[in-house]
């Protein structure tokens, strides 16, 4: 069996070990102009390519790098992002047309801004692809304006400008990862802007390095005085398969300055091992999409910092889905110092054997080593063993969602607990906002940050400010971390297992939580409302059931006016995503028999005497139930049939009947409560609001519309004491009376007419024919005649019945006939 056959083996294998995902449902979801979510927008009909973004340290200035331009953006105020000053950097004429000989499009040839970082309280450096030419120039952060002119930026910015890059500026010194070379096949780490003794660095030029790289991200660890580098590139030590991808972590020094005689201007201290996304028996994820650095808790030792980053797979297997894994920089610092490969530089072959130590590849200092030192941290900077994700296991895992981009960060919550709440952009324009339990990953809420899909470039987080700022080829978005005012009652407060969020009962609100407040209702690992809200009069404790509850405590509800035998379908909305919708009758069980429950929550079922009544929808979750929605079905009281009008139902809020009051501005829910009809001689019209519903159901091949009316107060409802089954069914004695009537005219006025018909016939039968009678009777004599109605006379007299064919008067095929065919005896 050759390595390719056993690969595709190892792969079906592991597919098949791959356990079940479970589906991470975000909680509550806020489409694009939502009013529960208020997000702001800046775009400009001149502004474009909005992705490179910088943000001040006090989160009230936003650079952006856009296409020809750099661009100052006042986001200090609450509902407005204002654009305070915009720097032109375009290439002229000359310059696009030299970049189109290249056999580059024109669209491509713009100066696409790929590098903008703090060089010092005073300045941005900053740098463009520049017609496929890259050039760098200082900007003053305060009047936008060039203070140099720019010079080359080979090196320091892609050529392309849909290839990736990072830059980091530390200690007025830039460190980046890029291509070097106009074709792009030249990757390297450099330092730019060296001083004093101090000297420009790169890799060394000799092959394998890098195979390949797509750069990712950057990050300084100063108590390290290391730079780490995040990368994807082709994992050469896999000789079995090409083109195999795997994700690297790097690491350089600050404190280098490259070797004396053996790699001059050249990184001494580079060295890269694999990032392995992978769980137990599990293919790994393979690809880095982003990574970010979550720093360690305050008073908490540098090893504790935290990397969080998606990865893709390139295996079929786990097409379409996205993991996180988070890794601890101890666990890296532990890798980098153990053994490492060694690569035949005659078959360019990697290969592990235990061999004498001359230096420690890595380690910072070893500039001044021997050439010796130098030339084996020169063949062995890949390490051997691969970093292993924090637990050895998932941080989260979605099949559904492809995430491109996310950003971390540590929150306190109410119990002086911290928490890590992780900020996620979906390739289909979605953020996600995620806090990391103990169970696992729980989704807080999906917002639409973009209408149409488009790729992602850049994601900032402003912790002191609250917000996050995302940028597209289209503009910035600017979206607030917590959105506590949309929880609008403790039990949704609680539910939301948000840390940003708790419940203040002083206030009545839920409100963002903070050191000083150590009352707030929270349970940001469990959820459970029964002890954060201390919840002794919530509704869910007054189930229906035997002897619980009273009829004059059950509300007359939201009033639904049918007829018998129609299809009724109630209506329930669900709290969230994540709870499920539960129907009761007062005293009763819902026979699967002669109701359907729906998947969307609602109910259905015919109009009978059995099934009108009371109708209450409960939502449970987290073991938390609350009513939703009651209802009163009722058959209709005038036999005059209402008017039918369409219309719709919003999607509605939906308000426990534990509260009291509504809180503006929460957009999601709308309260179910009873609304007023009005009655005017004798008929009830229902006012028509966005609550009322049109239902049309199928049913034995009819389509069968039922309009849903909703009143206020119900005059036939259930008296104080009254049980609930107490409801007294309608009486039809009245309509018998009225049926039976109907049915015995009917019945005689049938019979009168069958009688008719018959009437009709026979005289129609014994009828002369058309002309004959006639001129029989005048041909007869006197004599005759009067002979002829005296044997009538006498066979009647002698109660004889006339027999067929004989002289009793019958017509038998137009003529009268007797026993010889011809005239009848008559007396002598």
């Amino acid at each position: 069996m050759d390595n390719h056959s056993l690969l595709s083996l190892t792969v079906a294998l592991l597919g098949f070990l791959s356990p079940c995902l479970t589906r991470l449902t975000p909680r509550v979801s806020f489409p694009m102009g939502s009013p529960g979510r208020h997000l702001t927008h800046f775009s400009s009909h001149d502004v474009s390519n909005t992705t490179t973004l910088l943000l001040s340290e006090d989160g009230d200035m936003l650079y952006v790098g856009a296409r020809d331009a750099v661009l100052a953006l006042d986001v200090s105020h609450k509902d407005a992002i204002i654009l305070r000053s915009k720097l032109d950097w375009s290439p002229s004429e000359k310059d696009l047309e030299q970049c189109s000989m290249k056999g580059k499009k024109m669209a491509d040839c713009p100066n696409f801004i790929r590098v903008l970082q703090f060089l010092n309280t005073t300045h941005i450096y900053g740098c463009g692809t520049f017609a496929f030419s890259p050039r760098c120039t200082y900007i003053n952060s305060e009047t936008l304006t060039m203070s140099l002119k720019p010079d080359e930026g080979r090196g320091r910015c892609p050529y392309d400008p849909y290839q990736r890059n990072t830059a980091i500026i530390v200690d007025g010194e830039l460190y980046t990862g890029t291509v070097a070379d106009y074709r792009g096949n030249r990757p390297v780490i450099s330092r730019h802007l060296s001083e004093g003794r101090r000297v420009d660095l790169k890799l060394d030029d000799t092959l394998g390095w890098l195979e390949d790289p797509t750069f990712i991200s950057s990050s300084v660890i100063p108590d390290e005085e290391k730079i780490y580098f995040f990368f994807s590139e082709v994992g050469r030590e896999y000789d079995f398969i090409d083109k195999f991808i795997v994700s690297r972590v790097s690491q350089i020094c600050m404190s280098d300055v490259g070797g004396q005689r053996t790699l001059q201007r050249r990184w001494t201290t580079f060295a890269k091992a694999q990032l392995l996304c992978q769980a137990d028996n599990e293919l790994p994820y393979n690809v880095i999409q982003d990574i970010d650095t979550l720093p360690p808790a305050e008073g908490a030792p540098a090893d504790d910092t935290l990397f969080y980053g998606i990865f893709t797979s390139q295996w079929s297997v786990n097409s379409g889905r996205s993991a996180v894994c988070s890794f601890r920089l101890t666990d890296i610092k532990s890798v980098f110092s153990g053994n490492y490969k060694v690569l035949n530089r005659d078959t360019l072959q990697w290969s592990t054997r235990v061999q004498e130590k001359v230096a420690n590849p890595g380690e910072c200092g070893l500039h001044n080593a021997s050439d010796n030192a130098l030339r084996f941290v020169k063949e062995n900077f890949l390490a051997d063993d691969s970093v292993r994700p924090v637990g050895r296991s998932l941080t989260m895992v979605s099949a559904e969602h492809n995430y491109s981009h996310l950003t971390v960060q540590r929150v306190q919550a109410a119990n002086n607990r911290d928490y890590t709440v992780l900020f996620l952009l979906t390739e289909s324009g979605y953020m996600h906002k995620a806090v990391l339990l103990q169970s696992g990953a729980h989704i807080i809420e999906e917002v639409q940050v973009f209408e149409q899909p488009q790729p992602i470039k850049s994601l900032k987080l402003s912790i002191p400010k609250g917000m996050l700022y995302v940028g597209t080829s289209d503009g910035v978005v600017r979206v607030p971390t917590a959105n506590c005012s949309f929880y609008w009652t403790c039990p949704q407060c609680v539910l939301a297992r948000d840390p940003f969020c708790g419940w203040d009962p002083a206030s009545r609100a839920c409100v963002a939580a903070s050191n000083t407040q150590t009352s707030l209702g929270q349970d940001i690992d469990r959820g459970n409302v029964e002890e954060a809200c201390n919840s002794v009069s919530l509704t869910h404790r007054a189930r229906f059931g035997p002897n619980k509850l009273p009829a004059a405590s059950c509300p007359a509800g939201e009033l639904v006016s049918v007829s018998l035998n129609e299809v009724v379908r109630l209506q329930c909305p669900a709290a969230s995503r994540l709870s499920q919708q539960l129907w009761e009758r007062p005293n009763s069980r819902l026979s699967p028999d002669l109701y359907l429950h729906l998947e969307d929550g609602s109910l259905s079922f015919v109009a009978t005497p059995t099934t009108l009544g009371h109708y209450l929808c409960l939502s449970t979750e987290n073991g938390y139930q609350q009513t939703m929605a009651i209802y009163q079905v009722k058959q209709k009281s005038s036999p005059v049939a209402q008017t039918p009008t369409s219309y719709t139902r919003p999607p509605a809020r939906p308000k426990p009947t534990t509260q009291a009051e509504a809180r503006p501005g929460s957009g999601l829910h709308t309260s179910v409560g009873p609304k007023r009809t009005e009655t005017r001689q004798g008929k009830t019209e229902p006012t028509l609001s966005s609550r009322d519903t049109q239902v049309t159901t199928r049913q034995l091949g009819r389509n069968l519309t039922l309009w849903t009316e909703e009143s206020g107060q119900n005059d036939s409802g259930f008296r104080d004491g009254e049980p609930l089954l107490s409801a007294r069914a309608p009486s039809y004695l009245k309509e018998l009376v009225v049926v039976s009537v109907l049915l015995v005219l009917c019945l005689s006025l049938l019979i009168t007419m069958l009688l008719y018909v018959i009437r009709q016939r026979c005289r129609s039968r014994t009828a002369p024919q058309a002309g004959t009678p006639t001129s029989d009777s005048d041909r007869r004599t006197p004599v005759e005649q009067e002979a002829l109605r005296g044997n009538q006379f006498l066979s009647k007299r002698n109660g004889q019945a006339p027999r067929s064919g004989q002289a009793s008067g019958l017509v038998c095929n137009g003529a009268l006939t007797g026993s010889n065919g011809h005239l009848p005896n008559t007396p002598i």
